[in-house]
């Protein structure tokens, strides 16, 4: 079973990024889930959504 949420580790290793830069990501996705209205977990990005919104394929990249 894999976890629900990444770290910003996981999201500058899948794309290449920095963990600075990671941290960016999921800043800007936990925005747009606010937006939604939805309850979000700083530093933290729930995994199916990062992947919808990256367009990344989850199984390709080993998750």
């Amino acid at each position: 079973m894999s976890k629900q949420f990444m770290t910003a580790e996981e999201v500058a290793e899948i794309m290449g990024y920095s963990v600075r830069q990671g941290y960016a990501v999921i800043q800007r996705l936990n925005e747009e889930l606010k937006a939604q209205g939805y309850i979000i977990r700083a530093g933290r990005v729930p995994r199916k959504y990062f992947y919808e919104r990256t367009g990344l394929d989850q199984e390709e990249a080993g998750a």
